[in-house]
């Protein structure tokens, strides 16, 4: 009888030796003479734990981790084909705490499939929305987006009805659906983890997004830095066949820049030119790619569409807190002893977050400041930790959720050191489009290098420089830089002094 044994070929396992262990399993089971069915799946989201070899066994998949190429042999000696005893077994994988506690709904798959089967995909329930949508008329469809509370993913958290019914509603005679996969945010990898463990739902949220809003051809627009998810989506096309029904996918390379991950400076690159912001209006719904009507969202807010189809808008609506409805798979990175993927439903506070499932510091010292949101979002204190994972509730603080990446830091930070670093990324990454961004940068890392010389006097210049690029910068690069600047100001002056 074939043994079934999952090694992720998720970017992060194969950072850490994936494909090493794979390579060891298929040879000893060679040399035992065991039949083996090896799947590279994506990554369970458990980072510490990889690489995560699952056995399937009678009793389930059964996991062991984190497995390196010299413990093979033992684990076969164990007989880990029947979930046998062993140092790293870990029991069955959906029992494993850590995942036990979430709510995956966008992830659910990941991890769990094997990405390049459509059969697997549908066998765990993939294509049931796009069956339900494709039995609805559009607008139908698109009552059910604005019923379910979706907000883009992306950072904006702007109503994903409200996009929809716009470009469902503009006159043209094509349409297209684009997915922003340029995830450039520090701490941020959902985009890339469901990309490569789970495509097909992504193309399944934009065959109904685009018969939604009468669009028959979509672009993926992925980030440079990602060739593993590049690969897993051209994979996913070839075996799609007629599951697509007539809607044309074409995956895109991006050509590196930040700023690209601002929906108009993607379009500039899409068509071929350099990726720099346009003014608005008119805004893509109405005149985006090639000048037609254009939807534009990024990857989980597409691929949280199937889900909401096949469930129902009233699940999605049912689940979150207050105006923040649904999951939001997070993502923890920096200082933290259990980094990964966390995907949990809105109103959870970030320090449940950063303690029940981060299990605070790697270094064992005490959390100082955390950043939410990527390299543009504030640096909150301890003191703020107590704040629910929510969209208005982060607006409250001066904060935003973004991309629901979250970078741990302990107490031998150096804030003034971070504010310089977000000032710095902004001059570096800027398209150069504008004056408050291209020199407001440049000038800002000039004045918080003199402040940390001792010159406390240029504060106030500080102070007056992040009010100018939040007022006149064209878009958020600019605007959203003095966010971290300021808030690393506020709330740990005693770095700057």
């Amino acid at each position: 009888m074939r043994t079934t044994v999952y090694v992720p070929g998720d970017a992060a396992a194969l950072a850490l030796g994936a494909d090493a262990v794979a390579d060891a399993i298929t040879a000893t089971a060679a040399a035992c003479g065991i039949e083996l069915r090896l799947v590279r799946n994506g990554s369970r989201g458990m980072v510490w734990l990889e690489p995560l070899v699952e056995v399937v066994t009678p009793q389930g998949r059964i996991a062991y981790g984190p497995v390196t190429v010299d413990v093979v042999g033992s684990l076969f000696a164990a007989n880990c084909f029947a979930g046998g005893e062993h140092p790293l077994r870990l029991g069955p994988t959906e029992a494993i705490p850590w995942l036990a506690r979430q709510t995956r709904l966008v992830t659910r798959r990941v991890g769990v499939v094997d990405p390049r089967s459509l059969t697997d995909y549908v066998a765990r329930g993939g294509g049931e929305g796009l069956r339900r949508a494709r039995a609805m008329a559009p607008a139908a469809i698109v009552q059910a987006i604005a019923d379910s509370g979706l907000r883009g993913r992306g950072g904006a958290a702007f109503p994903a009805g409200i996009k929809w019914r716009t470009v469902h509603d503009a006159t043209a005679a094509q349409k297209y659906v684009v997915c922003n996969a340029d995830e450039g945010d520090s701490g941020t990898f959902s985009d890339r983890m469901l990309m490569e463990g789970d495509p097909f739902c992504l193309l399944e949220g934009m065959v109904i997004a685009g018969r939604a809003v009468g669009a028959d051809r979509g672009y993926i627009y992925v980030r440079s830095e990602y060739p593993h998810a590049i690969a897993a989506l051209d994979a996913a096309l070839a075996a799609a066949g007629d599951f697509l029904g007539d809607f044309h996918v074409e995956v895109r390379k991006g050509a590196g820049s930040y700023v690209c991950g601002e929906e108009t400076a993607l379009l500039e690159s899409l068509e071929g030119r350099r990726g720099i912001v346009r003014s608005k209006p008119p805004l893509p719904a109405i005149e985006g790619l090639f000048g037609q009507p254009t939807l534009i969202h990024n990857v989980i807010t597409l691929a949280s569409v199937p889900d909401i189809l096949a469930a129902g808008a009233a699940a999605h609506r049912d689940l979150g807190s207050g105006r923040s409805r649904g999951t939001l798979p997070f993502q923890l990175a920096g200082n933290i002893r259990h980094g990964g993927l966390v995907e949990v439903p809105f109103g959870l506070t970030l320090r449940e977050l950063l303690y029940d499932f981060g299990g605070g510091s790697r270094s064992g010292r005490p959390l100082r400041a955390v950043q939410v949101g990527g390299p543009l979002g504030a640096y909150l204190p301890e003191s703020q930790f107590d704040t629910p994972l929510d969209y208005e509730a982060f607006a409250a603080i001066g904060a935003g959720l973004g991309h629901g990446g979250i970078v741990a830091f302990d107490d031998t930070v150096d804030m003034a050191k971070q504010a310089r670093y977000a000032m710095k990324f902004c001059a570096i990454e800027s398209c150069g489009k504008c004056t408050p961004c291209r020199i407001g940068s440049t000038r800002g890392v000039e004045v918080i290098d003199r402040i940390r010389a001792g010159d406390r006097t240029q504060i106030e210049l500080l102070e007056d420089l992040c009010e100018t690029m939040v007022q006149g910068s064209a878009c958020a690069m600019g605007s959203m830089t003095p966010i971290p600047v300021m808030s690393a100001l506020h709330h740990f002056p005693e770095d700057f002094a």
